[in-house]
Formats: C-alpha cells, sequence, structure tokens
C-alpha cells in the first residue's frame, strides 16, 4: 500500500492506495504549530478506524506548499512507517516539461496535479483548484506545463470583506438561484459565488485563447463541485487529482 499525503495551507489530505486503486482518503486541518507526535496520533486514529496496520504502507509520497510542515510530515512518516516518504521537489522525476520562468517558484501540488492531469487527458488541459487560493493551471497541445493564475480563494475572499466591513455578516458558501440578493446574506453569496463563476469563466477562456483553444478543463479542490455546477466549461471534476499525481510520481521515481 501507498500512502500519499497533500499538504495544503488550509487542509492536509492523506490517501491509501492499493495498486492503482485509492481505497481510503481523510482530510485534516493544517495547523503548522502541530507536532509530528501529533499527526502521528491523528493517522494512526484513521488507520485504526479504517482497519489498517502502518506496516501495510510500503510507500509514501508527499507534496507540501507549507514548508515549516515538510519536515514534521517526513518525520511522522519515518516514526510511524519506517521509511523516508519521496518528497516531490528539485530533482524528483516527473515526466512533465516545465516552461515557468524559475521552475522553483511552482508550487509542488500544481505539477503533480499536472502529472495526474496528463496521465488521463490529451492536452492543451487547463486544471482550475479551488483551495486556500484558485489557481489555474495551463498545460499545452504537446503536454508542457506552461504556468498559469493564481486568484485570491473564495474563502480567503469573504474573509477579507468581512474582516473590512462593520455589517457585513460571516456566510455560508453556498450557490444561490439568482444574482439579486433580497437580504444582505443573499447579496453576499450572489456576489461572492455567482462573482467567482464570472472569474472563472473569464479566465478559463483567456487561458484557453493563449493556449490555442479546444482545451480540456478539470476542476479539483474543496468547492470544485460547487463552481462547476453553475457553469458549462468543465469536462470533468476531478476531487483526488493531487492524490493521483502523487501515486503516479511515486511510480515513476521507484
Amino acid at each position: 500500500m501507498l500512502l500519499a499525503i497533500d499538504v495544503g495551507n488550509t487542509h492536509i489530505i492523506f490517501g491509501v492506495y492499493q495498486e492503482e486503486t485509492l481505497v481510503h482518503a481523510w482530510r485534516a486541518h493544517t495547523d503548522r504549530d502541530k507536532t509530528s507526535d501529533e499527526y502521528e496520533v491523528l493517522l494512526s486514529q484513521f488507520f485504526h478506524i479504517s482497519g489498517i496496520d502502518a506496516r501495510q504502507i510500503t510507500g509514501c509520497c508527499l507534496a507540501s506548499v507549507v514548508p515549516p510542515l515538510t519536515p514534521t510530515i517526513v518525520n511522522l512518516s519515518r516514526h510511524l512507517l519506517k521509511r523516508d516518504p519521496l518528497v516531490v521537489g528539485p530533482g524528483i522525476r516527473t515526466g512533465v516539461k516545465v516552461r515557468y520562468d524559475n521552475p522553483l517558484e511552482v508550487g509542488a501540488d500544481r505539477i503533480v496535479n499536472a502529472v495526474a492531469a496528463l496521465a488521463r487527458y490529451d492536452g492543451p488541459i487547463i486544471i482550475v483548484d479551488f483551495s486556500t487560493a484558485t489557481i489555474f493551471d495551463a498545460i499545452s497541445r504537446d503536454g508542457e506545463y506552461m504556468g498559469g493564475a493564481i486568484a485570491p480563494g473564495i474563502g480567503v475572499s469573504v474573509d477579507a470583506l468581512v474582516g473590512h466591513t462593520a455589517k457585513l455578516p460571516r456566510i455560508e458558501l453556498v450557490m444561490v438561484s439568482r444574482a439579486i440578493g433580497r437580504n444582505t446574506v443573499e447579496s453576499m453569496q450572489a456576489g461572492v459565488m455567482l462573482g467567482y463563476v464570472g472569474l472563472v469563466e473569464g479566465l478559463v477562456g483567456r487561458i484557453d485563447a493563449e493556449l490555442g483553444g479546444g482545451s480540456k478543463v478539470i476542476a479539483t479542490g474543496e468547492l470544485g463541485t460547487v463552481i462547476a455546477g453553475q457553469t458549462h466549461i468543465f469536462h470533468a471534476i476531478e476531487q483526488q487529482l493531487t492524490l493521483e499525481g502523487l501515486r503516479l510520481i511515486y511510480n515513476l521515481n521507484t
């Protein structure tokens, strides 16, 4: 079994693969102050609930966009699994040519997502990852990672809106059916949720034109299903795209 770990700014996702099949996945809040011992207790509980013995895990692959937590998760793997994880970064084979000005600036999760998308679809591809930030990644017709766009995530936008206004309340991030809200909460939900649909459609259209048209558009991330349900631009929703990319990269390197 392979343990894939995706360390994001808001959540850490753990996934267990039996060969090519994702058999278990768990999500935990990202806490930079937690020690490797505390994460070990948490992961051990996940294993126990799912009937997994840590000795069944024969490999571990890690992608992290939270540098202070990377050594913490590495130590977790060493202590609980008795093995060093494969950490996605410089020197790791991915099979994807990166055309970014400085490839070292590209988040590991963006390359991992590109690997998974290219394994399932032909280029050009646009990946929209709805996470702490909303990230648009562009893959050329030749399968090269070209770069993309980064926008504030939906939750971040709401936090900024509420934090800088005196009377606007915190709202639930649910989709509304009309753009004209009839109370404050509906008005905010229309502006945030439907406004994000417009943002996504606009940026995807521009990126697709720059790629030469005909792009397959893939949604992933926590709110991918919610946003994708309000537009026809997406060809697929791949909730576990990053975990699948980690599995592929692990196999490529081992």
